[in-house]
């Protein structure tokens, strides 16, 4: 089991400005990312890297009913 990354406060603000580099959603904001991709993700794996943890961490976020938390840091 893979462990939910965990982000301090300038890493949650790096997190909420953070745009998918790739793909169907390339410059899109990550927090922004549709659920369903995410799931995606979480079932193919996660990129390496940076990246991964970000798009992991969103993925727990909205898994969670969380993405709410997003809103005040946009």
């Amino acid at each position: 089991m893979s462990e939910t990354p965990v982000f301090d406060h300038t890493q949650l603000l790096e997190l909420v400005k953070a745009r998918m580099p790739f793909g169907k959603y390339e410059g899109r904001l990550i927090i922004d990312l549709p659920e369903n991709y995410l799931v995606w993700f979480a079932g193919k794996g996660f990129p390496e890297g940076k990246l991964g943890r970000m798009l992991q961490a969103v993925y727990e976020f909205k898994l969670n009913g969380l993405e709410s938390l997003f809103d005040p840091l946009r």
